[in-house]
């Protein structure tokens, strides 16, 4: 018998990277997505045999549509799809091109929907999760964050209301919001106060996003925070 499936779309080396080993400890099978080939091919090498790297543009329907009939083919139908990817851009409303505007919210929410009914085309009646990673954004417009809140702001709204719809039938759909900044690949674990665990450790992130994907339907959480012990909120 095949082992399960999972898919991480908008893999990367932090959180990325952590979501794929955890959910191969778990005893799955997980096809890491991303569009540039030399990066993915290197981050899948590192993660081991289980990580099938799938070149995949998240922004166009028709590559999302074959990269998830690919995954049906090589490796079976997912079960669990986690929903990584996003870009920021900073600066200032006033000096944002449309054009940036554009690709954030195209990366941030775009693909996120174009995943997530892809994903939710294979679980309807069959059960399975869409988890979506979410920030301190999907809450708060701050100043100079117009190019990550409007995305993740919208990204949150489409969690909702997959949720609401989809949940009836067999589909736990989640939220994470991921509330401060992630420990980079080899960075330091303490802020320059000396403060142990002050960054969220991708591990330990991924390690919540497992869970969700474990939950009986009796209990199932919508959207789960997660921040250090040190953030403000």
């Amino acid at each position: 018998m095949n082992p399960p499936v999972a898919v991480v779309a908008g893999a990367g080396p932090g959180l990325g990277r952590a979501l794929a080993q955890r959910f191969i400890q778990g005893g799955m099978r997980v096809a890491v997505l991303a569009r540039e080939a030399s990066r993915l091919n290197a981050l899948a090498a590192a993660i081991g045999p289980d990580a099938r790297p799938l070149v995949c543009d998240l922004t166009d329907p028709d590559a999302v549509g074959a990269t998830f009939d690919r995954v049906d083919r090589e490796l079976g139908t997912p079960q669990c799809v986690i929903f990584n990817a996003g870009t920021y851009r900073p600066g200032a409303v006033l000096e944002v091109t449309p054009q940036d505007f554009l690709q954030c919210w195209l990366i941030g929410c775009y693909a996120g929907f174009l995943v997530g009914q892809q994903a939710a085309r294979r679980m309807v009646d069959r059960g399975g999760s869409i988890l979506f990673t979410g920030a301190t954004a999907s809450l708060r417009g701050s100043a100079r964050f117009v190019n990550l809140a409007s995305p993740k702001f919208a990204l949150r709204a489409l969690a909702q209301s997959m949720a609401r719809e989809l949940g009836p039938r067999g589909v736990h759909v989640a939220h994470v919001i991921i509330d401060g900044q992630i420990r980079a690949p080899g960075g330091q674990r303490a802020d320059p106060s000396g403060a142990a665990d002050a960054q969220l450790e991708p591990s330990a992130i991924a390690e919540s996003y497992w869970q969700l994907h474990a939950q009986p339907r009796s209990a199932w959480t919508l959207e789960l925070d997660l921040r250090p012990w040190v953030e403000r909120f």
